[in-house]
């Protein structure tokens, strides 16, 4: 009995494992794709990854740095949002500076009017002072002169009347009051002149200095400020309110480098498409005149149509492609520029990768 038990068992297990063998060895049917991949339309197509950014008229996004370190305290625009050249967009603590313009501003002003007073000279006050002095000393002159009139005179006539210590007194006297009235004449001079050229010539130079240095301080100051360069849309703001940065732009966690700490585009409207063609394949294009190319949209069905714009004349490493500055294999590619409209049955942006295939008419 117990070896029937068995016998069944194993007949059992067999049977088992044909059927499992059976069901597990057949392939599922291929489930339909969601999208066909892109497809080359031309006989002799190019192959091309492409980027899509703003309609430029010449070079690519602008990318916008400060020319100052700080900490952000406003942004002035919302990403998506159109402005205009010269639109504020970012401001940084300008403290500091702000501070140093105030205190050359002052210096300035001083420097002003320190030169003003120089080329007022003389002040009446000073001179009417100098007059009087010249006056005192023509009156001293003269009462000395007659001192010693009287005492010569007296002399003259009785020469026991008079002491020879009196009479030289008297004579130095005079010539003391002479040498006086000559002082206060000549300072006279020097003070109805006013002031002297060279020191005018000299406050003019440090007042031009301070004003120049004021005018680039108040020009640094703006700078606290991030402008718009252009007309058109701010893409992306890298940074926020309290975020530090600096002439190199601002720190990306996610790539840990340094990001432009705003990317301006053309308005919306129009877009265009970079194609970077492989340096292996720009032998096979079609003279530039006979360029004819199609997108596709990676994820749809999608393909538009693009019309030949330029072709950027300087083989380089597909960097933008890859983000990657240093890669195992040296790609380089030729960037060719192509505008399109915008399709109405789905949304892009400019920082999209799509599939390009560069033909011929």
């Amino acid at each position: 009995m117990r070896n029937k038990i068995l016998f069944a068992l194993s007949a059992l297990g067999l049977v088992l494992a044909i059927v499992s063998a059976i069901i597990f060895s057949q392939q599922p049917k291929a489930q339909k794709p969601v999208f066909n991949p892109a497809a080359d339309p031309y006989p002799k197509g190019i192959y091309a990854t492409g980027m899509i950014e703003s309609d430029q008229p010449s070079g690519a996004n602008v990318n916008i740095f400060p020319e100052v370190s700080g900490l952000i305290t406003q942004i002035l625009v919302a990403e998506g949002g159109i402005v205009h050249k010269g639109d504020p967009l970012i401001t940084i603590d300008d403290t500091v500076q702000r501070a140093t313009t105030e205190q050359l501003r002052a210096q300035a002003e001083a420097a002003l009017a320190m030169l003003q007073e120089l080329k007022a000279e003389p002040r009446p006050e000073t001179l009417s002072i100098a007059v009087a002095q010249v006056e005192n000393a023509e009156a001293t002159l003269k009462n000395a002169h007659d001192q010693l009139g009287k005492l010569e005179h007296s002399y003259a006539i009785e020469s026991r009347s008079v002491s020879l210590n009196d009479l030289d007194n008297a004579r130095n006297a005079l010539k003391i009051a002479e040498t006086n009235l000559k002082v206060v004449q000549k300072q006279y001079a020097l003070t109805k002149a006013g002031a002297w050229i060279y020191d005018i010539q000299n406050q003019e130079k440090q007042y031009a200095a301070l004003s120049k240095a004021y005018a680039a301080a108040v020009a640094l100051l703006d700078k606290y400020t991030v402008r718009s360069t252009i007309d058109g849309v701010a893409f992306t703001i890298q940074a926020g309110v309290g975020s530090f940065v600096s002439p190199g732009g601002a720190y990306n966690s996610y790539t840990q480098g340094m990001d432009p700490l705003i990317v301006m585009g053309a308005p919306d409207g129009h877009l265009q498409v970079r194609a970077y063609v492989d340096e292996i394949l720009v032998h096979s294009m079609a003279d530039p005149s006979q360029l004819d190319a199609k997108m596709f949209i990676r994820g749809t069905d999608i393909h538009v149509p693009l019309t030949f714009v330029r072709i950027q004349p300087y083989v380089s490493p597909k960097i933008e492609l890859s983000d990657q500055r240093q890669e195992r294999v040296d790609v380089r590619v030729l960037p060719i520029i192509f505008r399109f409209e915008k399709p109405k049955t789905v949304t892009l942006y400019p920082g999209q990768q799509v599939d390009v295939y560069v033909g011929e008419h």
